[in-house]
């Protein structure tokens, strides 16, 4: 390919992307503007970007109508305890799947896989027995435990250790050290990237959690912030500025989370073996 033609197909591609991107940003800084606009400006016609008066009292009025602060700490310690718990896991599960031979391995892991294919209606009723027997309605390890393991994390960090050389590995083993040395000094520093990844991923979809969160609960005490932004939803129906507030403010964690684990996240998508 000449150079003239590569200049302008990098050309279509960058403005492709360009457009790509407006899109996917334009309904974000909608819903920031809007959490800021008065009554009038939500409803006028044609639609103003910028507020005529500057609403900060949007974001108290959320905490008036539902018990967000409540709602929104639930959603914090249930998302980083599964979080936890489905990393540290699927960490244990991707080294014994990854370096570990043992009867039924091929097995086991057909087995773990073939769960994945299961859709998550299937298993609700027979979680929700379970966690009933167990008295586990209205509380927090109802909320967190069933959710626990992924085998979607297990076998995206799996897939990172396979990269790691064997013999490394078994160079390890010969001068002596044992599974855990070997897993938190070899193998978890090799793939701190893919474990971010991860954990983001986890971390992302137990945070926006909405249908075993509602059927486990029954009071606020124990409701997570999805359930709680569907009965604001009830209470401003007509405030359309109030739900976007909210809206801003259950983005938060997970933009935070992102912006810190920016780095890793790119790696792990091009990382294809060991760290230098």
């Amino acid at each position: 390919m000449s150079k003239s033609k590569l200049k302008r197909y990098n050309w279509f591609i960058f403005v492709l992307l360009f457009i790509g991107s407006l899109t996917m940003i334009f309904p974000f800084v909608w819903m920031i503007l809007s959490s800021f606009k008065t009554v009038r400006d939500v409803y006028t016609y044609p639609p103003k970007w910028l507020p005529s008066e500057w609403k900060w009292t949007n974001f108290e009025t959320v905490f008036r109508m539902i018990p967000f602060g409540r709602y929104y700490l639930n959603s914090i310690f249930t998302s980083v305890a599964q979080t936890f718990l489905q990393i540290v896991l699927s960490i244990f599960g991707a080294y014994c799947i990854t370096f570990l031979d043992f009867p039924g391995k091929k097995k086991l892991t057909v087995l773990i896989r073939s769960t994945m294919f299961v859709p998550m209606v299937v298993t609700l009723v027979p979680m929700y027995l379970i966690v009933a027997k167990l008295h586990g309605i209205d509380t927090y390890g109802g909320i967190i435990l069933p959710q626990v393991f992924s085998a979607f994390t297990l076998f995206l960090i799996s897939s990172f250790f396979a990269a790691i050389p064997k013999d490394l590995v078994d160079s390890a083993r010969i001068d002596g050290c044992g599974y855990f040395r070997i897993m938190g000094t070899i193998v978890i520093p090799n793939s701190k990237a893919s474990i971010s990844t991860a954990a983001l991923f986890s971390f992302l979809g137990h945070w926006k959690s909405y249908t075993w969160p509602l059927i486990i609960t029954n009071k606020d005490k124990y409701r997570t912030l999805p359930i709680g932004m569907k009965y604001l939803v009830q209470e401003s129906s007509s405030e359309y500025q109030v739900m976007m507030a909210a809206s801003v403010m259950a983005i938060l964690p997970v933009l935070i989370l992102f912006v810190l684990f920016e780095k890793q996240l790119v790696k792990s998508v091009t990382l294809t073996g060991m760290k230098a």
